[in-house]
């Protein structure tokens, strides 16, 4: 049974809100990254074994024990004038939130770093076990007062989408805990596809992404994607977070022709819309808000 996320490996101390944006080029040791496409073909799952050192006991070559889980994606709108302690006390407030709630098995957040076509600022990215976990957090007394004291008054607008997937049955990748998980550049990717794209092309789009991330396996720590629970809502239909261990790994990926020319060939064809957005990641604190 899972314990609370208080209850997992704790977090260094909580830093100013310079270090939420600082850039992180260094690189790390790039070990074999495996990932695989298994379940319903709408729901593409990438598996990381590398930062787990074994296989959960597995042979190798063997299968891996998988579990269910669920992203949920919020964006916000900044106010222009909001001030640096304004921003760092929101990004805090929902940080620590996983410590006060149960069902959150990791957070990742921070500031986008390239404008976009939507104007989101900060994203947010918060694990949960399942979806009825969502739709308790969403209903807390406790969320709803850090949306009204610390998110609303210095926000508009914000965006929340969720998608299901699945990740190795183990404490690192699970819960995103690690000295892999520390840093790094979190790169998001939003779709929606036209409603006159064929199944067939859409599954052969996600499978090319997916073909495409096992080739850049060496420089990536996780990858999740999935099809949007709420697309009615978002207005997106497909969603996928993945997690590089620095900006230029997170470049070699996004910048590359590979990349370029895989979006042109399969996505942009059937695409209606899609929003493509990162921010770094640094560690930040247990420390209750």
């Amino acid at each position: 049974m899972l314990m609370p996320a208080s209850a997992q490996i704790p977090h260094h101390t909580i830093r100013p809100v310079a270090s939420y944006l600082v850039l992180h080029r260094r690189r790390r040791h790039k070990s074999d990254r495996r990932f695989r496409l298994q379940g319903p073909t709408r729901r593409v799952v990438f598996c990381t074994r590398s930062v787990l050192g074994s296989s959960n006991g597995a042979p190798s070559g063997g299968l891996v024990k998988k579990r269910k889980i669920v992203e949920h994606i919020i964006l916000l709108r900044a106010k222009p004038n909001i001030s640096d302690a304004e921003e760092k006390d929101m990004l805090d407030y929902l940080y620590t939130s996983q410590y006060q709630m149960r069902g959150i098995l990791a957070v990742s957040l921070g500031r986008i770093e390239d404008p976009n076509t939507e104007n989101f600022t900060h994203a947010v990215l918060m694990r949960f076990q399942q979806k009825d976990d969502i739709a308790k957090f969403h209903s807390s007394p406790y969320y709803y007062k850090i949306l009204d004291e610390h998110v609303k008054p210095v926000s508009y607008g914000s965006v929340s989408v969720d998608f299901e997937s699945e990740v190795e049955d183990d404490i690192i990748p699970l819960f995103r805990r690690g000295e892999d998980f520390n840093y790094g550049v979190e790169f998001m990717l939003l779709i929606s596809f036209l409603e006159s794209a064929s199944g067939d092309s859409v599954e052969d789009a996600l499978a090319s992404l997916q073909r495409f991330i096992s080739q850049c396996s060496s420089f990536i720590v996780q990858a999740t994607l999935g099809c949007c629970l709420n697309h009615m809502d978002s207005g997106y239909s497909h969603a996928a977070v993945i997690r590089f261990p620095s900006f230029d790994d997170f470049k070699i990926f996004r910048e590359g022709m590979e990349y370029k020319d895989m979006w042109a060939s399969t996505f942009q064809p059937i695409v209606e819309k899609s929003l493509e957005l990162h921010f770094t990641v640094d560690p930040v604190g247990n420390q209750l808000m």
